[in-house]
């Protein structure tokens, strides 16, 4: 295998990627592409150009890079069931407004921490009941709701949480994706 230095003409397997090495730390190299973009890729994706048109490559690097391409036994996909495809979502709708009658009196601590209740209430019924998608709209605000969602989110290892579809949300909602075994 061809010893990768910074400098070096660098191309990526699989990819129409080329670039010039700016650094290489253990196993990765990072590449600065000809647009301009830094990209990190595995010592094992990337090979040294010596011209331009002409790749540096030992023909053990080709079996062992189509090696690693083969394509395995075809699988068979899990048939997705068009109720769980089109499953609705939970909605929690966390603006004080819909979760209170009235707010006077209220200082921003306190209307934060009903919200915040309702939250973890809404999210807890909704890995009891074993729903996978809910989508908790914030609104957009000063983002401290989000950032306290985001924290409640992350204390739990089976939670993936996103931007909730942008069309019908706007920036105001994040979705939430709870991994978990489905049994029927």
């Amino acid at each position: 295998m061809a010893k990768i230095k910074e400098g070096d003409r660098i191309q990526v397997l699989d990819d129409s990627i080329e670039g010039t090495a700016v650094r290489i730390d253990g196993d990765t190299v990072t590449v600065l592409t000809e647009e301009g973009f830094e990209l990190d890729f595995s010592l094992r994706e990337v090979l040294v150009v010596t011209d331009h048109h002409q790749i540096d490559v030992s023909s053990d690097e080709v079996r062992e890079a189509k090696k690693e391409k083969e394509i395995p036994g075809k699988r068979k996909k899990k048939a997705v069931k068009p109720k769980e495809r089109n499953a609705p979502k939970m909605e929690v709708d966390l603006h004080i407004h819909q979760l209170v009658p009235s707010t006077k009196g209220m200082s921003n601590y306190d209307m934060l921490t009903i919200q915040m209740e309702t939250a973890k209430r809404q999210l807890n019924f909704a890995i009891n009941k074993r729903i996978r998608k809910v989508v908790f709209i914030h609104g957009v605000g000063e983002g401290v709701l989000k950032e306290e969602l985001y924290y409640l989110f992350r204390r739990h290892s089976n939670i993936t949480y996103y931007d909730a579809d942008y069309q019908k949300y706007g920036l105001g909602a994040t979705e939430v994706y709870i991994h978990q075994n489905v049994t029927e």
